[in-house]
């Protein structure tokens, strides 16, 4: 007991200290959107691997993962030891440093010991959406030249493998040396399962491929490994419909995790992660922050399911949840049903702002003490905004946090030029923490990185001490229950099919979700009869499921300029005329 009463006071003396910091380091010559925030603790110069040997021999015997579902627990000692024999199955198996290794799964305990694994080993891994279906998965693998690709058994009832038959067809007869003119990267596929599918390898096999001298030399090869190098690439949708690889470095994902533990409060705590690994709210928020702060991650399902959520909350004492509005509307229905007795104290949220009514339901049904945003984008390492420790219920509910440490942010005009404080502009952002770039994208990269600045696309208001608020898009992304969806992704894939002429997508508002689709398609002479439940049928197996529109209008024309562009806000008032009547 003794030792946790110091922690805390430890802690409260670092918060102080930190909100006056805060408070100092804004640098002020004129009324122009531009802040410097001088965070109070240094940035700290390591890789994800020399991150996860500091906290293991610290704390070795701290429960580091517990997953519920599939009733596997691991301690920080624990998860280095297997993440360095992974490591060196990797090395086995002839992967390199800077090489390419996906995982495709969905939260499942493997997921985080596969990141480390090729962080140790030098490798950088490849973040993919376990919803994929498989010609996202194929344009993945060819993008950024995949070595080896880990994944799980199935995801909501489906084989991964079969998945991967269709478009790696000699998969079948490969003896688990992969050789296709498709993908002429692609050498192996490991599966976590303990039954043997033909082609592939068993992830259990792989961690007991090196020898005990392999496995030691992990460690040494630490020092080799530079913290400006690539970790992590995460595929990010863009306005023209192919998604992007955005390649992070180990010094963003470990200062970023460091910074958002921090504001999140997480050192020691046990926390509910119902957001999925493969995005950075996985990545970064949850799993980095939560190494370095010592805190435990309960995954409650390898697929969402808010009653699990809440019986994990409960059964492993968390003190704090992570999600997305949409989650947080499901936790709160179930509580109601089920009033469970919960410990939790904070609740993260991101992906989407918070209502008022949501964040008055959260507190009272879940019996928090605070309510907490995370803001940013993939490309800077996921947070640049977050809350405060002490923010008022109006700071969190109108804003998207105060400027995370270390970052510089400021809003320009159209032309580039500084916009005054609270005047709505774009967002652009410089520090440690922003990509290296896209993957094989060197225009896009240009586009977005100029002198350092990351352009996020996002219009936005910066207030003059510190916070920020969202005001729109500049790109018409769409986010469904924090999932980002991008219209022209979607319209581009909709005139694939043989009865569509022409098809547009707007964001409509949805209670639960935030936000949904409604596509509104033209179909081609001769194809009348075709319904909205056959271009659902033609989405389902070919896009992902959150990507198919809710909502389908069949029209016969589309309102425009008279420079012929499509005036969405006008299908958007259509489509609420219809909803009331």
């Amino acid at each position: 007991m003794e030792v946790v009463i110091r922690s805390v006071k430890v802690i409260s003396s670092v918060q102080k200290v930190y909100r006056i910091g805060l408070r100092r380091s804004h640098t002020k010559p004129s009324n122009l959107s531009y802040i410097h925030n001088i965070g109070k603790h240094p940035l700290v110069y390591r890789t994800i691997g020399q991150e996860l040997a500091r906290v293991a021999d610290e704390c070795g015997d701290r429960e580091a993962i517990v997953s519920v579902d599939e009733q596997k627990r691991l301690t920080f000692a624990q998860i280095r030891s297997e993440a360095d024999r992974l490591a060196a199955g990797f090395q086995t198996l002839g992967l390199a440093r800077g090489d390419r290794v996906g995982i495709w799964a969905p939260n499942v305990i493997s997921w985080p010991v596969v990141m480390f694994a090729a962080a140790r080993a030098g490798i950088i891994l490849v973040a993919l959406n376990p919803a994929y279906e498989a010609a996202e998965m194929q344009f993945c693998l060819q993008k950024v030249g995949i070595k080896t690709l880990v994944t799980s058994e199935s995801f909501r009832s489906q084989s991964y493998h079969e998945k991967l038959l269709k478009i790696v067809p000699e998969l079948e007869k490969s003896s688990g040396k992969i050789h296709s003119s498709k993908f002429p990267s692609l050498s192996s596929i490991i599966i976590d399962s303990e039954k043997h599918f033909p082609g592939t390898l068993r992830l259990c096999d792989v961690t007991d491929m090196a020898t005990a001298t392999q496995i030691s030399a992990i460690e040494d090869q630490q020092k080799q490994i530079s913290p400006d190098t690539g970790c992590n690439i995460q595929f990010t949708s863009g306005t023209t419909g192919m998604p992007k690889a955005a390649l992070m470095k180990h010094f963003g994902f470990v200062n970023n995790g460091i910074h958002i533990g921090n504001r999140n409060e997480l050192y020691q705590k046990r926390l509910c992660m119902q957001v999925p690994f493969f995005h950075a709210f996985g990545t970064v928020i949850t799993v980095m922050a939560c190494l370095s702060h010592k805190a435990t991650i309960v995954i409650p399902a390898t697929m969402y399911n808010p009653e699990k959520s809440l019986r994990a909350i409960r059964d492993e004492q968390c003190s704090v949840i992570y999600g997305t509005p949409t989650m947080y509307v499901d936790l709160v229905n179930k509580q109601r049903e089920m009033n469970l007795e919960l410990k939790a104290e904070i609740a993260v949220t991101g992906g989407a702002l918070c209502s008022p009514q949501l964040f008055k339901d959260m507190k009272k049904e879940l019996g928090l003490k605070k309510v907490k945003t995370v803001f940013g984008m993939t490309e800077n390492t996921a947070v640049s905004f977050n809350t405060l420790y002490e923010d008022t219920d109006e700071q969190i509910l109108e804003t998207v946090g105060h400027v995370q440490d270390h970052i510089e942010v400021k809003v320009i005009d159209a032309e580039g030029n500084l916009v005054p404080f609270g005047t709505p502009g774009e967002l652009c952002v410089r520090g440690y923490f922003t990509m290296l770039r896209y993957w094989d994208e060197e225009q896009k990269t240009s586009e977005a990185l100029v002198d350092g600045w990351l352009h996020t696309g996002d219009q936005f208001v910066l207030q003059a001490d510190g916070y920020g608020r969202i005001v729109g898009r500049l790109k018409e992304m769409i986010i469904r229950g924090g999932e980002n969806i991008f219209p022209k992704e979607i319209e581009n894939f909709l005139a694939t099919c043989p009865q569509i002429a022409e098809a547009h997508i707007v964001g409509v508002p949805d209670e639960r979700l935030g936000e949904e689709m409604c596509a509104f398609v033209r179909l081609r002479s001769g194809s009348e009869i075709f319904t909205p439940d056959d271009i659902r049928a033609y989405c389902k197996g070919k896009i992902s499921f959150f990507k198919i529109p809710r909502y389908i209008e069949i029209v016969t024309e589309f309102p425009k300029t008279l420079s012929g562009k499509i005036q969405k806000f006008k299908l958007q008032e259509q489509f609420k005329v219809k909803s009331k009547n």
